[in-house]
């Protein structure tokens, strides 16, 4: 059986007028759209002089998630054109559900103008370890259009709302302040456990030199050294002591654990008494009945 040109040209008008077909076009153009703006952004901004590299992967985050949702909206408004809605005159003459639309859009838009005030005012960026409202604590993945998406130390995503973000404890400013305290026994000179605590310093200074934050002569704003004694009498178990010192914010994690490391190496060489916890029972001797 041959096909005419004209078979050919009748068959593809009648595949092309089908609103299945019509709807799959349309959203490969659209998806096609949507990757090459997300491509141009992030070209752009990587490249930008302007901004750190957190910043722009922070900036790139939230404009893909509000080109995402774009996307999505007017994919939805060309679904309903196909099947011969006018979106226009729904929009113009919508009233009443206009109106309750509106009403739940207002979450909507608190959660963008918090999205934005977000990266605007540089709360936290991605890559960040944070802890948000004093509840969720991890890595931030992602500052979309509505949502805050974190990792968790376990792997677990945390989502949540931009609008309801009220509190942010950022540990990726720049510096952070290691403050570690040691509580010994009371039977322990006070002399003799401050020594074996400078001691300790001395080495964390040195081994983790590379660590510390240091001024523009390349030396150690605030190396390591004992504060002094923390606590007289740290909840009825002995003397506390305080060692700090002032690192660069990204190794904060790993540094504080070998900050600990070493401390306990020193406290074993010289046998300083941990405190103990004690257990007072008390058995009451009750008159047997006879």
């Amino acid at each position: 059986m041959e096909l005419s040109w004209e078979r050919i040209t009748d068959l593809l008008t009648i595949i092309f007028e089908n609103s299945v077909t019509q709807i799959i076009l349309g959203g490969l153009i659209i998806l096609t759209l949507v990757l090459v703006l997300k491509r141009v952004v992030r070209s752009v901004l990587s490249r930008s002089k302007v901004m750190e590299t957190k910043e722009s992967d922070t900036v790139i985050s939230l404009i893909n998630s509000i080109i995402n949702y774009i996307g999505l909206i007017g994919f939805l408004f060309f679904v309903l054109s196909v099947f011969g809605l006018n979106i226009g005159s729904m929009l113009a003459g919508a009233g009443v559900l206009g109106i309750v639309i509106g009403f739940g859009a207002q979450s909507l838009v608190q959660d963008l103008l918090a999205g934005v005030f977000i990266v605007y005012e540089k709360q936290l960026q991605k890559g960040d370890w944070v802890i948000v409202n004093s509840t969720h604590e991890g890595l931030v993945e992602e500052i979309g259009f509505r949502m805050l998406k974190i990792r968790a130390w376990s792997g677990t995503i945390i989502s949540i709302n931009n609008g309801q973000v009220q509190t942010v404890e950022n540990f990726n400013k720049d510096k952070m302040r290691i403050i570690e305290t040691i509580t010994t026994s009371f039977y322990e000179d006070p002399e003799r456990v401050t020594d074996v605590l400078t001691k300790a310093c001395e080495e964390l200074n040195a081994e983790l030199h590379e660590y510390l934050r240091k001024d523009l002569s390349q030396d150690p704003i605030e190396p390591f050294r004992v504060i002094g004694m923390a606590s007289l009498n740290d909840n009825y178990r002995g003397y506390s002591y305080m060692i700090a010192g002032l690192i660069e914010d990204l190794t904060f994690f790993p540094t504080s654990r070998a900050v600990r490391g070493i401390i306990a190496k020193y406290l074993y060489k010289y046998d300083i008494k941990m405190p103990e916890q004690q257990v007072r029972t008390r058995q009451d001797n009750h008159p047997s009945s006879e």
